[in-house]
């Protein structure tokens, strides 16, 4: 029986909540630190580093979970390693191994174990991999040193009430140039996103829908998540194609959730959002929320409804929201290789 913090761990929030210990590597010299644990959590640099110069940096975002059978698990943390190692090459930083990551991730996780929430309490232990531009930097060019980190904390639903539908709004603003970094995970994507985001917020919604920068015609993602659409029949599952869209992990496992477990139709596919209408049912699909229903998407003075709009979750989405959770929480038994066992 593992020690557990003294948390209210079915209040939570999504929100930092420091654990005792960090994993942190520096690479110099062209090579990486052999790396480990530290107390320390806070972050020292020069004034001039690259971070802070030219936001060169990327991250990634996974759980850890106890499951039914009182194990410590990962979902799919391979995927992670690999989506961070093509994210940093493709901005010019050094890649950190694959299997180092998965190390780290081990080393982190069973240092803090007394944080992950016990089973059934609806939350999760949050990982957060980043990697950034250590060194002094003033010129327009990569530095020559970078730091990787990995922070833990524990955490509940990123959106409160489960999977309750959202409302959203069509953005006018571009969430990635074409042939941009729309489909790595770094920081300054994000930051892009945040003034559209306060621009929805307080028009009353709680995500941006982004359309293709080049003709606005097709669907690509929101502003942190991928997105799904259901048919009319119930029987095809619909997300959209797209060399600027982020590779979701939890939409790749929905595709074949659906496919193989479900036995939908499956259609990976440029969306066009005049066929939005047309769908029966609607959702936002990543690492932190898994599922979040959309029951309704307003697009300059009309709306188009999903289903029974903001009442309740479409069956479809609820049945890939409870089969994927079940994955992750031992309930469903997983396809092999999905779960990485820490202890």
């Amino acid at each position: 029986m593992r020690e557990l913090k003294n948390l209210d761990w079915e209040h939570l929030g999504f929100i930092y909540r420091p654990c005792e210990k960090r994993y942190v590597a520096e690479y110099k010299n062209g090579a990486w630190s052999e790396g480990g644990l530290s107390d320390d959590p806070e972050v020292r640099i020069n004034e001039c580093a690259g971070i802070l110069q030219y936001c060169q940096e990327c991250f990634e975002g996974l759980k850890a979970y106890e499951t039914s059978k009182g194990e410590i698990v990962c979902f799919r943390p391979d995927l992670n390693a690999e989506r961070m190692y093509n994210s940093a090459e493709y901005l010019c930083m050094p890649p950190f191994p694959k299997e180092r990551f998965l190390a780290a991730l081990e080393e982190t996780v069973k240092a803090n174990l007394a944080y992950v929430p016990p089973y059934g309490s609806g939350a999760s232990l949050y990982i957060r991999p980043y990697m950034f531009a250590s060194g002094p930097v003033i010129g327009v060019k990569p530095s020559d040193e970078y730091t990787f980190r990995m922070i833990v904390m524990p955490v509940g639903p990123y959106y409160t009430g489960g999977a309750k539908p959202i409302a959203i709004m069509v953005s006018d603003f571009d969430r990635a140039a074409p042939h941009g970094t729309g489909h790595v995970k770094a920081g300054l994507n994000y930051a892009m996103s945040m003034h559209a985001h306060e621009v929805a917020a307080k028009a009353g919604y709680t995500e941006n829908l982004y359309l293709d920068p080049a003709r606005r015609k097709y669907v690509e993602e929101t502003g942190g998540a991928n997105v799904f659409f259901i048919s009319q029949d119930k029987k095809t599952f619909v997300t959209p194609k797209s060399d600027s869209i982020l590779p979701s992990i939890t939409k790749r496992s929905l595709v074949y959730v659906a496919e193989h477990m479900l036995g939908l139709k499956v259609e990976e596919r440029p969306v066009e959002f005049a066929e939005l209408p047309e769908f029966s049912e609607c959702g936002m699909c990543g690492t932190a929320a898994v599922i979040s229903p959309v029951g309704r998407i307003h697009d300059h003075g009309r709306d188009i409804v999903f289903g029974k709009s903001m009442e309740e979750a479409g069956p479809v989405t609820m049945k890939l929201y409870e089969t994927l959770t079940g994955i992750q929480l031992g309930t469903v038994e997983a396809p092999e290789g999905w779960i990485y066992r820490i202890a």
